[in-house]
């Protein structure tokens, strides 16, 4: 579980004397305590895995843009640290499909829900990401799956 993996890079890095590292991993396990916290009260539990990918999905999002406006601030130092967090944070991710991969499964939804235009982007959004969504940046997917859909 990527959970377990998640704790033991935290042993590690603290046996290692890795401060930055053994941060970065403190706060993905913050944020997945906080998420535990939310869903005490739910009456559907997603699959923890899943949990866990959608928490680091949203973390690596947050710190492009975090970097991007470090960066256009003027903040080098800033911006670098937030760049150690997203590798540390990028680690436990699992392998993103490539752009082709990606409109590859975007062809093959579009044909077998029979999709044409905008009106079907929906359509074709959920099921890209009901099966592949732990695999790929959706907001990078809804920019291609508009190009196959014009």
């Amino acid at each position: 579980m990527l959970r377990d993996s998640i704790k033991a890079a935290q042993i590690s890095a603290m046996k290692a004397g890795d401060k930055p590292r053994l941060a970065a991993v403190r706060l993905i396990l913050a944020k997945i305590k906080d998420r535990d916290i939310e869903l005490r009260t739910a009456k559907d539990v997603p699959d923890d895995d899943a949990l866990v990918i959608d928490i680091l999905q949203k973390m690596v999002k947050q710190r492009r843009e975090s970097i991007q406006l470090f960066d256009e601030g003027g903040r080098p130092e800033r911006a670098a640290e937030e760049k150690a967090e997203l590798e540390v944070i990028e680690e436990f991710l699992p392998a993103q499909m490539s752009e082709e991969e990606t409109k590859a499964a975007i062809e093959t939804i579009k044909t077998e829900t029979g999709a044409s235009g905008m009106k079907d982007m929906g359509k074709v959004m959920a099921e890209l990401k009901a099966r592949h969504g732990t695999q790929l940046d959706m907001g990078k997917a809804s920019g291609w799956v508009k190009q196959a859909l014009a």
